[in-house]
């Protein structure tokens, strides 16, 4: 069984664009949408993937992925009812892996810095706020509000905020 552990914070300002190294569009849909469990259907620049996850207990979930044709990932996306899409911006950040989401479409507005690790290892868990650079905002990793799955149904665009 795979496991992902990550934690996520929303991104408040540009800097972060100083570190990247590479980046691929995204477009990805729920086939099944809860918070215990989704299964995602997603096309990541030429390749496209089907993902299971599991409940996520603190940081961590049970993901389950298999690389799948992309004519597959076009068909599958048109059964889903709704679609994410952004661009994944990968950082050079000593550590765990660190990610950029830029969302676009219904979801444009919205950018979400991913902080993932190896399981059994605990950078994430040791992260703090007096450690992380000034363009890291809030954390949102136990939002579901935040997840794609749920942006997926009800899109950042559609959000009443103060």
């Amino acid at each position: 069984m795979g496991v992902e552990v990550e934690r996520k914070f929303l991104v408040t300002g540009a800097e972060w664009k100083d570190l990247v190294v590479s980046s691929a569009p995204i477009k990805q849909g729920y086939l099944l949408a809860e918070p215990q469990k989704v299964v995602r259907v997603r096309l990541f620049g030429e390749r496209a993937y089907l993902t299971i996850k599991g409940k996520q207990t603190g940081f961590a979930r049970p993901e389950f992925e298999y690389q799948i044709p992309a004519t597959d990932a076009a068909d599958l996306l048109r059964m889903c009812s709704g679609v994410v899409e952004k661009t994944r911006y990968d950082l050079s950040v000593p550590g765990a892996a660190w990610t950029v989401d830029v969302f676009e479409g219904a979801n444009a507005g919205l950018s979400v810095l991913e902080i993932e690790d190896e399981p059994g290892q605990n950078r994430v868990s040791d992260i703090t706020r007096t450690n992380l650079p000034a363009w890291v905002g809030e954390e949102v990793s136990e939002d579901f509000a935040y997840t794609n799955a749920a942006l997926s149904k009800k899109p950042f665009s559609t959000w009443e905020r103060a």
